[in-house]
């Protein structure tokens, strides 16, 4: 990680960590970067923080600034950013979002022209720019200076996609969607109900200032009371730029991502296209999902947490499904990135060739206990590289003795330690946790 990009680009509050000059220095080196040899084309979407207005603009003055067109998808979700860039040949493009952050957050995603993370050198160059280490960047003149082209019409194909990509209908299946008050909120019913669905939405009214509160993929509870209340077949939960998603079956049951890769995974080797008959997860993965893809001789990796380095593994090794616990789920056939809304129609289609709920597919997994404390901090790296910190993980995981796992490990986007445990109660995982992080308070990391 660099100084300003994190594992999901570069991420803070709004005008504190992340401020409009930054935004615009931002515009105006990938403006230059794009352009060197001919006129670059960029294109912009956002979430609807009130904040991704004013970035947006910023961005767009750096970018027409340094003589490059930006295209304006507006309020989109990050994998239609992807999409767009890949399928009309944009040199790059970017998405305004801090994802399943709080509203005053903010974050600035960069993708390359292949609809992926953008490499961690170019980022490099950008970082060197802001903190003004290179030499100064020239400004358009006269005919050269950028125009901005709304481009809304791109984001109308990629729902025009998603619609295309389910072989079977989905006539008459009751469904619930929380779309977080967020980007999903004009996307993800459109589909549903294209498809034939029976669709019920909640968290589809964004006001600027509600994105993500007690909504969507990390506020499940919502829909769970919604989808029984209602007597719904299945429901999905998305984040603030929809390139999660964690399913509800009909219990009112939450379905993560871990979940989600047991159903679809097993749902592509009954149809031979799970290339090398595996599936890529993170670390934070379960290890009743291990325990289950093991009894059906499915093999798995395990990355660091992030769906870009879930991605790195996929092209590397030709690997076709991954995912993390979190909901960010790859299906590299249809996309590069995390897609929420793909997510839960390859959800919907399994349920509806095998005839079963989604209570029944995920019937093989027994899902361990598990805590996870996030623990806001000082310095991550001086929590990480403790000896005492150090030596009580190594504690838990002697007393787990091998039935269960400690993980200590930093955020990407924020000042956050994550401790989590995983055991075969939830008792022992609650007594374990607190090992951790008391030794972490006790020693003066935490910040207030």
């Amino acid at each position: 990680m660099g100084k300003y990009f994190g594992t999901d680009g570069f991420r803070g509050e709004a005008n504190i960590d992340l401020t409009v000059e930054h935004a615009f220095k931002v515009g105006r080196y990938l403006g230059y970067y794009y352009g060197r040899n001919h006129k670059a084309k960029i294109v912009i979407g956002k979430d609807t923080r009130r904040s991704s207005y004013m970035f947006e603009y910023a961005l767009i003055a750096g970018i027409t600034a340094s003589g490059a067109d930006a295209y304006m998808l507006h309020v989109t979700t990050t994998p239609s950013v992807s999409y767009i860039v890949r399928s009309d040949e944009f040199d790059c493009g970017i998405m305004i979002s801090a994802s399943h952050n709080p509203y005053y957050d903010n974050g600035i995603k960069i993708i390359n022209e292949k609809g992926q993370k953008l490499e961690a050198d170019i980022e490099n160059k950008i970082e060197k720019y802001i903190d003004g280490l290179t030499e100064e960047i020239p400004l358009a003149k006269k005919d050269d200076i950028g125009r901005t082209i709304d481009y809304s019409m791109g984001r109308n194909r990629y729902i025009g996609y998603l619609m295309s990509i389910p072989i079977r209908a989905f006539k008459d299946i009751k469904v619930g969607l929380d779309c977080a008050n967020g980007s999903a909120s004009n996307i993800a019913k459109a589909v549903f109900d294209a498809l034939g669905a029976k669709t019920y939405v909640i968290n589809n009214q964004p006001d600027g200032v509600n994105i993500n509160r007690n909504a969507g993929s990390t506020h499940i509870e919502r829909l769970q009371e919604f989808v029984v209340s209602n007597a719904l077949d299945v429901g999905f939960a998305y984040d603030g730029d929809a390139d999660r998603c964690i399913a509800v079956d009909e219990f009112g049951r939450e379905v993560n991502g871990d979940l989600i890769l047991y159903v679809c995974g097993k749902e592509m080797k009954a149809k031979g296209e799970l290339n090398n008959n595996k599936i890529v997860t993170t670390i934070m993965s379960n290890l009743g999902l291990y325990k289950a893809l093991d009894k059906l001789g499915i093999e798995y990796e395990k990355t660091a947490v992030g769906d870009k380095y879930v991605y790195e593994n996929m092209i590397t090794y030709g690997n076709v499904i991954g995912g993390e616990q979190s909901g960010h789920i790859i299906f590299s056939k249809h996309a590069t990135t995390g897609d929420g809304i793909l997510t839960s129609l390859k959800v919907m289609e399994t349920m509806i060739k095998n005839k079963q709920t989604l209570a029944q597919l995920t019937e093989g997994v027994k899902i361990y206990p598990q805590l996870l404390i996030n623990v806001r901090v000082k310095d991550k790296n001086v929590v990480l590289e403790d000896n005492d910190v150090k030596q009580a993980v190594l504690d838990v995981e002697t007393a787990l003795q091998g039935d269960g796992r400690a993980l200590v490990r930093p955020s990407g986007t924020e000042p956050v330690i994550r401790v989590m445990v995983e055991a075969a109660t939830e008792e022992l995982c609650h007594e374990y946790v607190l090992k951790v992080v008391n030794v972490i308070k006790d020693k003066g990391y935490t910040k207030d």
